[in-house]
């Protein structure tokens, strides 16, 4: 299997940061405005349904922080591994583990996109997508290095 392109691993990180920098705008932006998104069992059609959804998960997902790795990419189409760390308005943390498949119009955008994740409670000692301020440093371990 050839390596990333440099265009999709610098997509995926722009993602991750906008998400760890709670920046609604761009995480909406980069669909389409018709864009299909299945988030679990949440069926989102169309920009602003992706907008009400983007804001609810941010508003819900306290001190989130999210690690992102591309898996494959190809024809238009890119999958995406994540473990993400946050607490709910209660003070619980909880991991989530998961995947994204994504297609791309001819224009980058993305137009249909399926998100499948578990989620669970673990202790506050336990998080592991630990560090200060808005976007991941470059010395984080990946996924992978963590074992996740």
């Amino acid at each position: 299997m050839s390596p990333m392109s440099a265009t999709t691993i610098q997509r995926v990180r722009d993602a991750e940061n906008a998400w760890n920098r709670r920046d609604c705008e761009p995480l909406v932006r980069a669909h389409t405005i018709d864009c299909l998104w299945r988030n679990r069992v949440y069926f989102l059609w169309g920009r602003e349904q992706i907008r009400t959804f983007v804001e609810r998960q941010l508003r819900r997902e306290i001190d989130l922080r999210i690690l992102l790795e591309p898996w494959t990419e190809g024809d238009s189409r890119l999958a995406v591994r994540f473990a993400s760390e946050f607490r709910n308005d209660s003070g619980s943390w909880f991991r989530a583990y998961g995947c994204e498949e994504m297609e791309f119009d001819e224009m980058g955008l993305i137009r249909r996109r399926f998100t499948s994740a578990n989620e669970h409670a673990i202790q506050e000692h336990d998080r592991m997508l630990r560090w200060s301020g808005d976007t991941r440093p470059d010395d984080q371990p990946s996924l992978t290095e963590l074992g996740f």
